[in-house]
């Protein structure tokens, strides 16, 4: 019940359109009660041969104008009720994901993107079913329903009573089978996130798939995926068929009594042929409320499961989040400090880093290096806090960073991560992500200083080229480039490099690495390179093996101690003047 208050707002906030949707949903319900006594009439008068044409036509004129006027207050309701449900399915999927960008990286870590991909599209769309045609039809079921058994007990109080005799039946086997319902819409919307993740996974994988052969293989595991989405989906219908054909059999259990009871009663003249000709309608009308409510439970019970798993989400709280004593801050005046700083990704599993101290001045370039898995991404990744430290503190002019709100503290910082991601729109949307709009000269000296332009240049449409899905259309070192032109784009203190040239010929990577040099003293830069001519220039260099920092200082001083440092840079220079001749 708890998640009923996340549509709670919405009643409120649209109370005034569901009153007049329910208004003009009562005026049509109420309508369709005098058709029935218009047929009585025209039936008795047509038995009794006390009618002519004229009057005749008066009767169908009168079911055509009260058609007319269902037909306008009928439109009134869906563009009030249906409207505002489209309004909620807007609301609730917006407030998803504002929530889920919100929850911190290791969120995601453990949940799958068809997950959320079915909570945002498949769920809401069962809430918006449950809060639209569900209101409708339970505001049918009760208004019809309760008027059609009334107009019934006007005619033959003691016909009506018999034609009830079913009704406990329906009642008792609803409560029965809506029970099973909830637990089963549960399960089949958990096998669909499962089917939608292995299907965008194929797809985002396509090109492997093909390189290797493997159409066959996968095709069948996404028929087996589909086979137990199918399973599910049998195993309630056999729960929801039931349903409904226990509404029909009664239904034409209580039509049955109306034929016997109500047709002797016309031959014997307890009631008039129009009256029983009226009762039968009347039992049409309240046959839909009947069928109506297994419909609402429908509803109900899968949008309840949809509200149940959007909740789930709605609920969990980020791990990294603002503390109530947060403060605000704009610029960077002095340092950068790690202080004793640990972490690992989970509780009682081995440190990713352990016991890193660096002091690094305002304008100051830091060089990180080591083996691959020696915690280098993780270390830049502790800066705008898309992990929290294990223990130990970061601090920046002397705060923590915990304790900075995580809006400024990441506005403070330019982040080019290793694995560079593109949008799928042009090259000129991605480097402008995040800026405001810009002139084309600021847009030129990103890509110059990037080593991106004359590339640029060689496309047909420049700048408006579209990138494709992931950059599919760009190789590595264009997408790296592209990645990196964004973070220069972006004019913070504190520029984060994480491998800016590890996809790039070497002289590419030379006019990054100049560009780079370039801007010490006005930026606060740290750079991961597994390439050494890119840090050699650094004010401090950190070599980390193993989570640990096994050795620091200049260029000048690593070169000296003859350590790892000293070893890869001799191999490298020895691999680039082989490469150049």
């Amino acid at each position: 019940m708890k998640s009923l208050y996340l549509i709670k707002p919405y009643f409120a906030r649209n109370r005034d359109i569901i009153l007049l949707g329910l208004f003009c949903l009562i005026v049509v319900d109420v309508l369709q009660l005098f058709i029935p006594r218009i047929i009585k009439w025209a039936v008795d008068d047509l038995t009794l041969f006390q009618i002519n044409l004229k009057q005749l036509l008066s009767y169908a004129l009168y079911i055509v104008g009260i058609s007319v006027i269902i037909g306008f207050f009928r439109y009134g309701w869906r563009r009030c009720l249906i409207g505002m449900s489209r309004s909620v399915e807007q609301g609730l999927r917006n407030s998803l994901l504002d929530h889920i960008q919100t929850l911190s990286a290791s969120y995601f870590d453990k949940v799958k993107t068809g997950d959320l991909m079915a909570h945002a599209t498949n769920d809401i769309q069962h809430i918006r079913m449950a809060m639209g045609m569900g209101m409708v039809a339970l505001t049918d079921a009760i208004v019809l329903g309760s008027a059609s058994i009334c107009f019934m007990l006007y005619i033959n109080k003691l016909l009506t009573l018999y034609v009830l005799i079913p009704m406990p039946v329906i009642v008792l086997g609803t409560r029965f089978l809506s029970k099973k319902m909830h637990r089963l819409y549960q399960e089949v919307q958990g096998s669909f996130a499962d089917l939608t993740e292995a299907v965008r996974e194929r797809f985002a994988g396509i090109r492997i798939i093909k390189a290797y052969n493997l159409e066959e293989q996968e095709a069948s595991r996404i028929n087996t995926i589909s086979k137990n989405y199918i399973n599910k989906n049998l195993r309630l219908v056999k729960n929801t068929g039931s349903f409904f054909p226990m509404l029909l059999f009664f239904s034409n259990i209580s039509l049955a009594i109306v034929l016997f009871l109500g047709g002797r009663q016309t031959i014997t003249l307890d009631i008039t042929p129009g009256d029983f000709v009226a009762f039968i309608s009347y039992l049409g009308l309240l046959t839909w409320p009947m069928m109506a409510m297994g419909w609402v439970i429908n509803l109900i019970q899968r949008g309840r499961a949809s509200l149940d798993r959007i909740n789930k989400i709605l609920s969990t709280r980020p791990e990294i989040d603002d503390t109530t004593d947060a403060k605000s801050i704009k610029q960077i005046k002095n340092n950068i400090v790690f202080e004793n700083v640990s972490f690992s990704y989970a509780k009682n599993t081995p440190l990713i880093l352990s016991n890193i101290n660096i002091k690094l001045k305002h304008g100051a370039i830091l060089g990180i290096i080591g083996p691959q898995g020696s915690g280098k991404t993780t270390l830049l990744n502790l800066i705008p806090r898309l992990f929290d430290v294990s223990s130990g503190r970061i601090l920046i002019d002397g705060i923590n960073i915990s304790r900075i709100l995580l809006r400024d503290l990441r506005s403070l910082v330019s982040f080019m991560p290793q694995e560079p991601f593109l949008f799928a729109g042009s090259i000129k949307q991605n480097i402008m992500l995040g800026t405001a709009e810009t002139n084309d000269s600021q847009l030129i000296s990103a890509a110059e200083k990037a080593a991106l332009y004359d590339t640029v240049r060689l496309f047909p449409k420049g700048f408006d080229t579209i990138v494709g899905e992931k950059g599919i259309i760009l190789s590595g070192g264009q997408k790296q480039r592209i990645a990196l032109a964004r973070t220069l784009m972006h004019d913070r203190p504190i520029m984060i490099l994480d491998d800016p040239v590890s996809q790039v010929d070497m002289e590419t990577g030379n006019l990054i690495i100049k560009t780079v040099k370039s801007m010490a003293g006005k930026r606060t830069i740290i750079i991961v390179s597994h390439r050494l001519s890119a840090v050699r220039f650094a004010d401090l260099i950190i070599s980390l093996d193993k989570g640990r920092i096994v050795e620091s200082g200049t260029h000048e001083h690593l070169m000296e101690n003859n350590r790892y440092y000293a070893k890869t840079f001799r191999l490298q220079e020895i691999e680039e003047e082989f490469n150049a001749n």
